[in-house]
């Protein structure tokens, strides 16, 4: 291994370890990031000729910013994918598309409402990205319980419901999102098989977390449904529907067009964007300063993208030196090329880092196969899909989802271990089961 290759390995080593680390250092894992992408392509470029054969000169180093700009390219795919569905799901949740949620959990029984919300959470999940539905749960649920022990537990069941809700959608995850946009999986495909096992994944641990609930909740303490918006309710219900069946469609646009999905994505934001002028063309002033997109924008989460964008092309530029492609070939021969063994630890190694980089180093390291398990929609790339988007809810800080909602109830990391991550765990290795089960005595493999 050569100076320059080992020296981007411990400059990618460092920069990972400080965003694992990031509750502890107190630094935006974004700057972390995108120090990476900058410092890794730096030492690439000392000397590209060790890396990029046959070119000398202005040549290869022309030859090398081809090579950036086609990551950078396949890299905005998914960020501009990313940035459209936060902006859709931010008009509706503005404009109050999202109050009937409230409706829905209308009960008193404590463990009939975890239910619910457990459902709930997954459905939506499947549609929104799991960050935005634990936001706008936990937001719901402090208006639905006050006491403190039995909303930690319902906040836990949202983070569960979340990461399995959105780890069979190619919609509903950002780790499924990039195996989609990178062809490595099929929409139809990543629905059909891992449905099964992300409901067992929800289902085992509601069931086994209800008998955590007694009682039933004072109906004195839930806030009354606030419906005073500028929008009317039917105005509201053709955002709703506009914005969460757009992001439904995108999918089928996918398929029917063959563009790729961040251009359905556009389209579902151009036309929701249309509306929303249209309806405030007759509202006040007021509203139409603070709610109309031109402002919404401002809302977006720019450190998740840019955060996205460093990492995926730092984790380029170890695929460019040939290290992923060296691990890979090291893990198979490490596991003996059992794939539930490798995904599975993949999984349970996201609920303590972050599971972009997994999966992207995953994604460089194993190349699509025509055919057999490596292939579209093969057992590896599904299960990648399914591992990493469950097994963040083995512990709280393992997901954009149980970061959020830990911060929102200040849930500790130790109340979590405690009682929750064995619980999380066995409804992960369930969903696991249930998928090979699936694959064994239903499907037939791809040949």
């Amino acid at each position: 291994m050569s100076t320059l290759t080992t020296a981007i390995i411990i400059v990618f080593v460092l920069g990972y370890m400080c965003i694992a680390l990031e509750s502890f250092t107190k630094i935006n894992k974004a700057a972390i990031a995108l120090l990476m992408f900058v410092f890794c392509w730096t030492i690439f470029m000392i000397n590209p000729g060790a890396y990029v054969t046959g070119l000398a000169g202005m040549d290869l180093f022309n030859e090398v910013t081809r090579h950036l700009e086609h990551h950078l390219g396949e890299t905005s795919t998914t960020l501009f994918f990313l940035m459209g569905a936060m902006t859709i799901v931010e008009i509706v949740d503005q404009n109050g598309g999202f109050n009937f949620v409230r409706r829905v959990l209308n009960t008193t029984s404590k463990r009939s409402l975890l239910w619910r919300i457990a459902i709930i959470t997954f459905v939506l999940s499947s549609v929104l990205d799991n960050l935005t539905t634990s936001i706008v749960m936990v937001m719901v649920l402090r208006k639905l319980v006050k006491e403190r022990a039995d909303r930690l537990i319902y906040a836990s069941a949202i983070v569960i419901a979340a990461n399995a809700g959105g780890a069979f959608s190619p919609i509903g995850d950002v780790t499924t999102i990039m195996l989609w946009n990178s062809h490595m999986v099929t929409a139809s495909g990543v629905i059909v098989e891992i449905f099964l096992p992300s409901v067992v994944a929800m289902a085992i641990p509601t069931l086994i977390m209800q008998y955590m609930l007694h009682g039933k909740l004072d109906e004195t303490s839930i806030t009354p449904i606030d419906e005073e918006n500028e929008f009317t309710r039917r105005e509201r219900h053709t955002i709703f529907i506009l914005g969460v069946g757009g992001l439904m469609f995108v999918p089928v646009f996918h398929s029917v067009t063959h563009l790729p999905p961040f251009v359905g994505i556009l389209l579902v934001l151009g036309l929701l964007w249309l509306m929303s002028e249209v309806f405030y063309g007759n509202k006040s002033k007021q509203a139409s300063k603070t709610k109309r997109v031109t402002r919404l924008l401002s809302r977006i989460d720019m450190s998740t993208i840019l955060f996205f964008l460093g990492i995926l092309m730092a984790v380029s530029c170890l695929q460019e030196i040939g290290v992923l492609h060296d691990l890979g070939r090291w893990l198979d021969g490490v596991s003996g090329g059992n794939h539930y063994m490798v995904t599975g630890s993949i999984g349970v190694l996201s609920s303590i880092v972050d599971n972009v980089p997994l999966v992207a180093g995953c994604m460089g390291m194993y190349p699509v196969a025509p055919t057999g398990d490596m292939a579209v929609d093969g057992i590896f790339w599904q299960l990648l899909a399914y591992c990493a988007g469950v097994g963040g809810s083995i512990l709280i800080i393992g997901s954009a989802a149980g970061v959020v909602v830990m911060g929102l109830e200040k849930i500790t990391f130790g109340w979590y271990l405690k009682r929750v991550s064995l619980v999380a765990l066995a409804g992960y290795l369930a969903g696991m089961g249930t998928y090979w089960l699936w694959r064994t005595f239903v499907m037939t493999p791809p040949v």
